[in-house]
C-alpha cells in the first residue's frame, strides 16, 4: 500500500478534511476496502473502444449508419463469436438487425414461415454477441447500460454459462417465455441497442458537423443522445456557433452556404427559422436578375426553374449583405489583419472592374441595387431591417440553442485524450515551423496558449449576455475562427469567397495555405506540437480534419510516419469527387490502432432491405503484443489517484485519526 509508510502521517494529517469529506462517502474500513479492491480490478480490464469521426457535414444517413455498424467494430465481433458457424449471408442479415432493429423486424416477420424457430435461435446469437460485446466492462457498467424493462432478464441471460448445467431450463425458459408472450420484438430491439451502445466505450467527433449536407440537426439530436463523446469544434460548427449566439457576420455566411447547396431543410424545417423575410426582400431586390453566378450547388437534387431563381436570388442578396457586414467588421478590428478582405470599395463598377493587389480584374456582375459606391459597406435599411429580423430568428430557436448548449458543453478546441491530440484545423505556424504569435485582444498568443485563449473568447461569445461588450468581442472572434488568416480553424490566409462569386480568373480564387501543412508530414514538427500540449512524442498521435484527403490522387492520411492522422476523407458528398471515397474513420482498441476508409452510403432503405453496408477497407497502424488496459488510460490515471484516496483514508481509520461509522 502506498501510504502505508509512518513518515506519511503528516502527509494524511494535512488531507484530512478531505479525507473526512471521503469518509462520508466510505464510512468503514470495510467500505473502503471494499472499493479498492473494485478499483484496482477495473485497472486490469481492456480499455475501451474508441471511435474518432471527422467532417461529417450534415450528411446523417451516412453517419448515423457508421455510427451503428462501428466502422466495422460490431461486424468483426460478430466473426469473433460466430467465425464460421454462420455463413456470410447469416452475418449480414444478424449485423442489419442490430443496427436497425425495429424496421428489419417488420421485414423479417413478413418473409418468414417459421416465426417461433427464428426467434429463439435470434435471440440466442444476440445474446452471445452481447456477451463478447461486454466483456470488457464490469457488471456494474453494463447493467447501467441495460433498459430498465428488461435489465433483470438481459443480466441473468448475459452471465449464463456452459458449465451451469443446473439452470439450462431456467435460460432456455426464459427465451421460451419471452417468444411466448409476445415480448421477443422488444428484446431484440433492445438488445441489439445494448450492443450498440456497448461496442464503443467513447465517441470522439473532430469538428464540422454542420454544412452543405440536409440534416445537421438529427445528427446533433443522435449525438445528444450518446453515452460518451466530445467534440472538436471545426469551423463550420464555430461558425453556427457564432450565429446562436447572435453575430450577423456568421448568420449571412451559415444562410450563404445553405442556399450555395440548396440545403434549407436544416434553417428551416430542423430550426425553424423564417426565411420568408429573405425571399421577399430578394425578390424585390434582384427581380430582373438572372444570379447567374449565385446557382446553387445540388448534386443530385432536382429543383424547379421557379425554386432555382429564387434560391439563386436568396442567395446573391444575403451575400451582398455578408461582404458589407464583414466589412464593417473588419474595419473595427485592425488586428485581425484582415484590410485585403475589403473589396466592395476596389470596384470600379463603370468600368466593371476590381482591382486587386495593384492589378485590375474584370467582375462578371455589375449589378450591385443596394450597394451605395460612396459608402460601400453600409446596409440599407431594408438590409438592416432584414438582418434584425433573421437574427431575432436564430437566437430565439429554441432547438438550435439547445443542440449549440450541447457544442459547448462536449466540445472545445482541442481535446488531449488517451495520449491522443485531437483538432480540427491546425496549430498556426512560421514559415521555419514555430509556433505563430496571434495579436488577440491585444495580447500575442501561439500554441496551446492560443487555442486555450480562443476557446476562452468563443465561450463568452454566447454565455457573456449580461457583459455586451465581452460578448460582441467573443462574437467576432468567433467569425475570425471561421475565416481569418490566422485561424487554427480555419488554417488559410484568406477565404476568397468574394472572388469565386464574381471573378472569372482563377488565380485569384487560390487560397494559401498556413505552414502548418507544409510541416505536418515532419516528425520533427509533429513532436514539437506533441511537447507543446505536454504530450510523450514516442506515444501519442495527432488526429486531425478539415482538409479532404485526396485518396484517389495517391494521398495516404498517414502523416509524418504515423504521429499524424488526417481523417477527413470526404464524408461529405459534395467532397466525394475530390477525395474518391467517402470518409475515413478511426478505431482504438485494447490492440491498437486501426485506419477505415468508407465507399459511399447508398441509403438507410437499401442497407435495410439488402443487408447493405458501407463497403469499407480497414489498414492496422499500430497493434501492440500485451493489450492495453484501463490502468493504460486517462480514466486509468483517474482511478490509480482515487485509490491513493482510499489508502490514505484506510490508514486514517486504522490510525484512529478519523473513527469508522457503523
Amino acid at each position: 500500500m502506498t501510504f502505508c509508510d509512518e513518515n506519511n502521517i503528516d502527509l494524511i494529517k494535512e488531507e484530512l478534511r478531505y479525507l473526512e469529506l471521503l469518509a462520508k462517502q466510505y464510512p468503514s474500513i470495510c467500505a473502503a476496502s471494499t472499493e479498492i479492491i473494485n478499483l484496482q480490478a477495473i485497472l486490469n480490464l481492456p480499455k475501451g473502444t474508441e471511435h474518432f469521426i471527422s467532417d461529417i457535414h450534415g450528411e446523417y444517413e451516412s453517419f448515423i449508419h457508421v455510427l451503428k455498424n462501428a466502422s466495422g467494430v460490431t461486424k468483426r465481433k460478430i466473426n469473433d463469436v460466430f467465425g464460421n458457424s454462420l455463413r456470410e449471408k447469416e452475418k449480414e442479415s444478424l449485423a442489419t438487425l442490430v443496427y436497425y432493429p425495429e424496421q428489419k423486424l417488420e421485414l423479417i416477420k413478413k418473409d418468414e414461415t417459421n416465426l417461433k424457430d427464428w426467434y429463439k435461435i435470434t435471440l440466442y446469437r444476440l445474446i452471445e454477441l452481447c456477451r463478447e460485446v461486454c466483456s470488457k466492462y464490469t457488471r456494474s457498467k453494463v447493467r447501467k447500460s441495460l433498459p430498465q424493462d428488461f435489465a433483470y432478464i438481459i443480466e441473468e441471460l448475459l452471465h449464463e454459462g456452459n458449465k451451469k448445467v443446473n439452470k439450462l431450463e431456467y435460460y432456455n425458459g426464459i427465451i421460451e417465455t419471452i417468444i411466448d408472450i409476445d415480448r421477443a420484438d422488444e428484446f431484440i430491439t433492445a438488445i441489439s441497442k445494448v450492443i450498440q451502445k456497448l461496442v464503443v466505450d467513447r465517441l470522439h467527433i473532430v469538428g464540422d458537423i454542420y454544412d452543405r449536407g440536409p440534416g445537421a440537426d438529427i445528427i446533433m439530436d443522435k449525438l445528444m443522445k450518446h453515452h460518451s463523446l466530445d467534440i472538436q469544434w471545426g469551423n463550420h460548427d464555430i461558425l453556427w456557433m457564432g450565429a446562436a449566439a447572435g453575430s450577423k457576420c456568421c448568420i449571412a455566411n451559415v444562410l450563404r452556404i445553405s442556399l450555395r447547396y440548396a440545403n434549407l431543410a436544416t434553417i428551416e424545417d430542423g430550426y425553424g427559422i423564417n426565411l420568408l423575410p429573405l425571399a421577399t426582400f430578394a425578390m424585390n431586390q434582384y427581380e430582373k436578375d438572372d444570379c447567374k453566378g449565385f446557382k446553387p450547388k445540388t448534386l443530385d437534387k432536382l429543383l424547379t426553374e421557379t425554386d432555382t431563381i429564387l434560391f439563386s436570388r436568396m442567395h446573391k442578396a444575403i451575400s451582398i449583405i455578408q461582404f458589407k457586414l464583414e466589412g464593417q467588421l473588419i474595419k473595427s478590428h485592425p488586428e485581425f489583419l484582415m484590410d485585403d478582405r475589403l473589396l466592395l470599395d476596389k470596384i470600379d463598377i463603370e468600368k466593371g472592374t476590381i482591382n486587386l493587389y495593384g492589378k485590375n480584374y474584370k467582375i462578371n456582375d455589375t449589378n450591385f441595387p443596394t450597394v451605395n459606391w460612396k459608402d460601400p459597406y453600409k446596409l440599407t435599411k431594408e438590409e438592416e431591417c432584414l438582418i434584425n429580423k433573421l437574427t431575432n430568428s436564430f437566437v430565439n430557436s429554441e432547438k438550435l440553442e439547445r443542440h449549440i448548449r450541447f457544442m459547448y458543453s462536449k466540445g472545445s478546441m482541442y481535446t488531449v485524450y488517451n495520449s491522443n491530440l485531437l483538432y480540427h484545423g491546425c496549430i498556426p505556424l512560421n514559415e521555419d515551423g514555430s509556433f505563430k504569435e496571434v495579436e488577440i485582444a491585444h495580447g500575442k498568443h501561439k500554441g496551446k496558449d492560443l487555442l486555450d485563449t480562443l476557446d476562452r473568447y468563443a465561450r463568452e461569445a454566447y454565455f457573456f449576455k449580461n457583459d455586451k461588450k465581452s460578448k460582441a468581442y467573443g462574437m467576432d472572434i468567433l467569425w475570425y475562427l471561421w475565416c481569418g488568416p490566422d485561424s487554427p480553424l480555419f488554417g488559410k490566409e484568406k477565404m476568397t469567397t468574394f472572388e469565386r462569386y464574381f471573378i472569372d480568373d482563377k488565380s485569384t480564387h487560390k487560397e494559401k495555405k498556413d505552414s502548418y501543412y507544409k510541416y505536418r508530414d515532419s516528425e520533427e514538427i509533429c513532436s514539437y506540437i506533441l511537447k507543446e500540449f505536454d504530450l510523450e512524442p514516442d506515444s501519442s498521435h495527432i488526429i486531425n480534419g478539415h482538409i479532404p484527403v485526396k485518396s484517389k490522387e495517391g494521398e495516404s492520411p498517414i502523416k509524418a510516419c504515423g504521429k499524424l492522422f488526417v481523417i477527413d476523407g470526404g464524408f461529405c458528398r459534395a467532397y466525394q469527387p475530390q477525395t474518391g471515397i467517402a470518409g475515413y474513420t478511426l478505431i482504438y482498441n485494447s490492440y491498437g490502432l486501426l485506419l477505415t476508409s468508407h465507399e459511399p452510403f447508398e441509403s438507410t432503405q437499401k442497407a435495410i432491405k439488402e443487408n447493405k453496408d458501407i463497403l469499407s477497407s480497414t489498414i492496422i497502424l499500430e497493434h501492440v503484443n500485451s493489450r492495453k488496459r484501463v490502468a493504460d488510460t486517462d480514466i486509468g490515471n483517474e482511478l490509480k489517484k482515487q485509490i491513493k484516496d482510499l489508502e490514505m483514508l484506510l490508514i486514517a481509520y486504522r490510525k484512529g485519526l478519523i473513527k469508522e461509522k457503523k
